[in-house]
């Protein structure tokens, strides 16, 4: 029963992202925090309430985390085509340091 849900779970969370989805996933964090820093700063600076600037801050780091770190199915569009398994053959006299493999 454990074992099942713990399976689930693990499926659930083991998603996968290609390379073009981490790229977009970096420039999406970049530009999110600098927005979300300055957003901060300005309702701070124009309420005079530091702890108002905080909140925010952290509700936008926040929002920023849900967006970012599950691996949302939009950022594995490109996914790779890996070579299949096997198909090359090892050299039959292999000669390294003056030993011979066979």
């Amino acid at each position: 029963m454990a074992e099942q849900i713990l399976e689930q779970a693990r499926e659930l969370f083991e998603g996968q992202i290609d390379f073009e989805g981490q790229k977009l996933v970096e420039l999406l964090v970049n530009v999110a925090l600098t927005l979300v820093g300055a957003i901060a700063f300005f309702v701070g600076y124009l309420l005079q309430d530091i702890k108002l600037a905080v909140y925010v801050g952290l509700a936008g780091t926040a929002a920023v985390f849900l967006l970012a770190v599950p691996p949302w199915p939009f950022f594995n569009r490109n996914p790779v085509k890996w070579l299949p398994v096997g198909g090359i053959t090892p050299p039959a006299n292999l000669v390294v340091d003056d030993k011979m493999f066979r």
